[in-house]
């Protein structure tokens, strides 16, 4: 009698296992499904229009623009060599990433570059937006178009050598591609939370302080620079309608990013502390599904970027619509002209 009811306290407990592990399964294919084919969608239409928006005249002369069009531009590649495979991998289990070595390499390599790029490109753009709102004449003169198209190659250079670590660290083990167990395993996952999470809200907010700090003691006095025929930097006595909407989606984009992001780091420095503990059938499922989830929100804020500019800018949302009504709908610009 003992005999059976332990056996059948044993069969209960696998049974119940069984259950949560496709539990956990099902929910993860059906959130990466329509969860993150939302999230493509949406990205992929919202980074092509802010592409579009930020190249009219209006902001083509703005360095703060140049670095938005560069990272949607980014965002937009993430979308679909990133984001894409995940929604196979998860939602549709096509896993070409975890049967070919030379794809696993190039997915991740590809993920961490552009979203990287992406990143840091509204990073830059923070620290340009300090530099055009300073007093200091020579700080004003690091917000240019020129100095942004260079910062812009330069960034996606580094970003391109600095991840080849990727391509060396990550393997296939256990069906799966992952950065290799041991010390370099463990510094690599350490690397990423630092590089993804910590030091990109840190900059974010430090430079986003500093030049709310600029706008306020300049009590709105300066403007952006333009250009006159001549190269040369040209100034008015006040910030610019432009220049202030740029300033508030700016503002908006790094408070999406920070409360956004703070899954995926926080779930990495667990797995890098982790990586060489055995785990259960269940434990692995569990953590499979949390480390796709961290994923969500990440993308979420990338698919957001569109709509934040939409509702934090009004000059935005008057370029867009100017785009539809001409473009799409053929529309006379004379009448945009007297309906605004």
């Amino acid at each position: 009698m003992s005999n059976t009811t332990i056996n059948g306290t044993g069969i209960l407990s696998e049974n119940n296992e069984a259950n949560m592990i496709s539990f956990f399964n099902y929910l993860n294919m059906t959130i990466s499904q329509y969860a993150l084919g939302i999230i493509w969608l949406v990205g992929n239409i919202g980074s092509v229009l802010t592409c579009i928006v930020f190249s009219q005249s209006v902001f083509r002369k703005s360095a703060c623009g140049i670095y938005f069009i560069a990272s949607s531009f980014s965002q937009l590649l993430a979308f679909n060599f990133a984001l894409l495979y995940r929604m196979l991998q998860y939602g549709y289990n096509i896993n070409i990433i975890n049967v070919e070595l030379w794809f696993c390499k190039a997915r991740f390599y590809l993920f961490y570059v552009l979203i990287a790029n992406s990143r840091y490109n509204i990073i830059i753009a923070s620290i340009d937006r300090y530099f055009a709102s300073s007093r200091n004449a020579l700080r004003r003169q690091w917000s240019s178009t020129k100095i942004a198209l260079r910062v812009i190659i330069c960034n996606a250079i580094f970003w391109c050598l600095m991840y080849i670590q990727v391509i060396v660290v990550y393997v296939i083990s256990n069906n799966t591609c992952q950065p290799q167990s041991g010390v370099y395993g463990i510094f690599f996952s350490i690397y990423i939370s630092i590089d993804s999470g910590v030091l990109p809200i840190f900059l974010m907010l430090i430079f986003g302080l500093l030049t709310a700090k600029n706008v306020r003691q300049t009590g709105r006095r300066i403007s952006p620079a333009t250009q006159n025929s001549n190269d040369r930097s040209v100034r008015s006595n006040r910030i610019s309608k432009k220049d202030s909407q740029l300033h508030r989606m700016l503002v908006n984009q790094i408070i999406l990013f920070i409360f956004l992001n703070i899954p995926n780091p926080c779930y990495l420095v667990y797995r890098s502390f982790t990586i060489n503990t055995s785990r259960s059938p269940l434990r692995s499922t569990i953590e499979s599904f949390i480390s796709n989830m961290t994923y969500v929100p990440l993308y979420l804020g990338f698919a957001l970027t569109f709509i934040n500019f939409v509702v934090s800018s009004k000059i935005f949302r008057r370029e867009f619509l100017s785009l539809i009504q001409t473009k799409i709908l053929r529309r006379p610009l004379q009448f945009l002209e007297k309906e605004r």
